[in-house]
C-alpha cells in the first residue's frame, strides 16, 4: 500500500509525498521536517497560449521557462534531498518518490477552458498543470534503474495524480512521461519523469483516440482497436518482445522510430488509474524488464522517451480509447541518431532506416540483467 502524504513550498506549490514504508511517511508527516526554509517570490502567472487556426491546434507561450535550471552540478541538483548547503525543491533529508509542481511550468497554475470557438489571433491563458515526478533521493539513474519497490510506489504515484488531475475543472488530457538522456534534451539528470495536465487534447493523442473510435463505431462497440492491434502482434509473434499474463510489449508494425516498443494490457482499460494492483505488479516487472533489454542494445544507456497514451477526458472518445506506453528513441547505432529532417519535421512523414522485425528480435536477445547492473 502506497501512503500519501501532501504539503506545500514555500510559494505555494504543492509537493505530495508517496511512500511504501510507513516509516518514511510517518516522517514526512513531521511539519517541521517538510516545511521549505526558502523564501521563494511569488508564483508569477500562467504563460499563455495562442490557437493556430491554420492546424486548429493551441501552442502554448512560456517565456518564462527560458529561466529554468539546466544541468545543474550533482551537489546543486534540485531534486536531491535537502542540505544545509543546497535548499532544494525537496524539503526532506531523505524521501521514496515525490510529485510536485513544476517551478517553471508550461501550463497552468491557473485552472479553466480555454475558448469554445477559437479564430485566428485567439490567445488565452494557458491553463492546466504541470508536475515533476522524482523516482528516488539518489542522483543518478532513471526508471530502469530502480528497485522493483521503488518503480511499483512510481506507477501508484502515477495513478494517483492521473486520477487527481483528471478531476480538475477544465483538464481534457493526462500525460505521463519520462525523458532519459542528454541526446533526448533533459534539462535535471537526476531520475524524474513529468505529468502534463492540458486544456486541450493534443494533436497526436487526438488522432490516436479519434481512429480508436472510428473502429470502435465500425464494430458495433465489440472491438476496440488497440486490442485488435495487441491481437494480431500475438498471433504473429514477429514483433512480440515480452508476453505475460496481464500486459505485453511489441515493436508496432509501422514504428516511426529506429527504437519503438508499445507495452499494453492484455484488458482495455483507459488509465493507469484504472489497473488492480495485480496489474501493476506485473507492470513493474515487465516495464523494468523492456528498459533493461533497451540498454542491454548498446555500450552506453539508450535515450528514449517514454509516453504513457491515457484516454482523453471525453466522454465520446474515452470508451474506445485503449491505455499503452510508446516507448520511443532516436539511437540507430551504437553512436548515431535519428534527427527529424525534411520529411519528418516539415511533412509528418517518417522514414524509417530498419525493420520493426529484426528490432524486436534484437531486443529479445538482449539481456536485461546485465544492462540493470550496468546502470546501477
Amino acid at each position: 500500500m502506497t501512503l500519501i502524504t501532501p504539503t506545500r513550498l514555500s510559494d505555494g506549490r504543492e509537493l505530495i509525498y508517496f511512500d511504501a514504508q510507513e516509516s518514511s511517511a510517518a516522517r514526512h508527516r513531521d511539519a517541521a521536517a517538510t516545511r521549505d526554509e526558502r523564501e521563494l517570490p511569488a508564483r508569477g502567472p500562467a504563460g499563455t497560449a495562442r490557437y493556430d487556426a491554420l492546424t486548429g491546434e493551441w501552442i502554448a507561450v512560456a517565456a518564462h521557462r527560458q529561466s529554468r535550471t539546466h544541468l545543474p552540478p550533482a551537489d546543486q541538483c534540485p531534486l536531491c534531498p535537502t542540505t544545509t548547503a543546497n535548499l532544494s525543491e525537496i524539503p526532506a533529508s531523505d524521501y521514496e518518490v515525490i510529485v510536485f509542481e513544476n517551478r517553471f511550468s508550461s501550463f497552468g497554475p491557473d485552472l479553466g477552458d480555454l475558448p469554445a470557438a477559437p479564430a485566428w489571433g485567439t490567445t488565452t491563458t494557458a491553463y492546466g498543470r504541470c508536475e515533476v515526478v522524482a523516482f528516488d533521493s539518489a542522483h543518478e539513474g532513471s526508471f530502469g534503474s530502480l528497485q522493483p519497490e521503488r518503480a511499483r510506489t512510481v506507477i501508484d504515484a502515477w495513478a494517483q495524480r492521473t486520477e487527481a488531475l483528471s478531476a480538475m475543472p477544465g483538464i481534457r488530457q493526462v500525460f505521463c512521461f519520462e525523458n532519459r538522456g542528454a541526446d533526448i534534451g533533459v534539462t535535471l539528470l537526476h531520475p524524474h519523469g513529468q505529468i502534463y495536465a492540458y486544456p486541450f487534447i493534443p494533436p497526436r493523442a487526438a488522432t490516436l483516440a479519434a481512429k480508436a473510435a472510428e473502429f470502435f463505431e465500425a464494430s458495433g462497440g465489440r472491438q476496440t482497436l488497440m486490442g485488435h492491434a495487441l491481437a494480431a502482434e500475438r498471433d504473429s509473434g514477429e514483433r512480440m518482445v515480452i508476453e505475460g499474463e496481464h500486459f505485453s510489449a511489441f515493436v508496432p508494425f509501422a514504428a516511426r522510430w529506429p527504437l519503438e516498443v508499445h507495452l499494453v494490457p492484455h484488458r482495455q482499460v483507459a488509465d493507469i488509474a484504472g489497473l488492480t494492483g495485480e496489474e501493476r505488479d506485473e507492470l513493474t516487472m515487465v516495464y523494468l524488464e523492456l528498459l533493461g533489454r533497451l540498454d542491454a542494445l548498446y555500450p552506453t544507456p539508450t535515450p528514449y522517451i517514454a509516453a504513457w497514451q491515457q484516454a482523453p477526458i471525453d466522454t465520446v472518445l474515452r470508451p474506445s480509447s485503449y491505455l499503452h506506453l510508446q516507448l520511443t528513441s532516436p539511437r540507430r547505432a551504437a553512436d548515431k541518431l535519428k534527427f527529424l529532417a525534411g520529411s519528418e519535421a516539415a511533412m509528418g512523414a517518417f522514414i524509417n532506416d530498419t525493420t520493426p522485425e529484426k528490432v524486436a528480435e534484437a531486443l529479445r536477445s538482449a539481456s536485461p540483467a546485465t544492462a540493470r547492473k550496468d546502470q546501477a
